[in-house]
């Protein structure tokens, strides 16, 4: 493709990717005997697909999520505590819309971070603006900021998603003033912007985070209105495969031996 006598032009064009299925398009159009709009219609089709899928690698790659962590990628069958049709409602992203917060906790490896990734792709997939970052980190990046001067942007730019995922709140200690970033954070978002938090706290046990009972009230009074909740319980996902695994090298041990004839 790269001698095809279109190459020049189209690349001027800056539609270059329709090599990519032009050979089928043609073959497909001689086939069914498609008129020319109906050929050019399909090429165009694929163009317009091809920049879609870029964009999303590129706003996959600028959000933090781990394209691997997708819906379909879950085994719901292994966590059957899970409501998988709540799961799926809430892949619409219309909580985002309306500004609705989705709250996870349960224990470590039971999925909740990879559900929280598999709908923050979602939510990209539909052109909301999205980050993901695990809470500490977050915070240590607003620390920075505040020492470099860039403090005040890179707030602003936080604020300004349309859905903002925390993971592992709650997880490690924070100084006094990550407390106040994350209360900023959680106010300046209130039926403003969503957010997504995971953490292997207790509901009960998340006021601890802010070692300051004002602030924890006020922060967790705005995060949990107009907010779903979700709680995982069972084993963690690692530790069932790591026991399996086990159970099978076992097994395959205590295998008989056949005598050689």
């Amino acid at each position: 493709m790269m001698s095809h006598p279109l190459l020049p032009k189209l690349r001027q064009l800056r539609l270059s990717g329709i090599l990519n299925t032009l050979e089928v398009r043609v073959s497909q159009a001689v086939d069914q005997q498609l008129a020319p709009l109906e050929f050019l219609a399909l090429l165009l089709d694929d163009e317009l697909e091809r920049r879609n899928q870029n964009r999303l690698v590129l706003k996959l790659a600028l959000s933090g999520c781990d394209s691997n962590k997708t819906l379909a990628h879950f085994d719901f069958s292994a966590a059957p505590g899970i409501n998988r049709t709540l799961i799926q409602d809430l892949a619409s992203c219309v909580f985002i819309q309306h500004h609705e917060n989705l709250l996870m906790c349960g224990p470590t490896g039971v999925g909740k971070s990879h559900l929280a990734n598999a709908i923050a792709i979602e939510a990209l997939k539909r052109n909301f603006r999205v980050l993901a970052k695990p809470t500490h980190r977050l915070l240590q990046d607003l620390q920075i900021a505040r020492a470099n001067g860039s403090h005040p942007r890179i707030l602003a730019r936080t604020l300004a998603y349309d859905l903002l995922v925390l993971d592992d709140f709650g997880l490690q200690s924070i100084s006094p003033q990550a407390a106040q970033d994350l209360y900023e954070i959680i106010t300046e978002r209130y039926e403003h912007g969503s957010l997504i938090i995971t953490s292997n706290r207790a509901f009960e046990e998340w006021g601890e985070t802010f070692a300051n009972d004002l602030l924890a009230s006020a922060a967790l009074d705005r995060l949990t209105h107009h907010a779903h909740t979700i709680v995982i319980r069972g084993d963690s996902f690692r530790q069932r495969g790591r026991r399996k695994e086990i159970a099978s090298n076992k097994s395959t041990s205590e295998a008989p031996i056949k005598p050689e004839s």
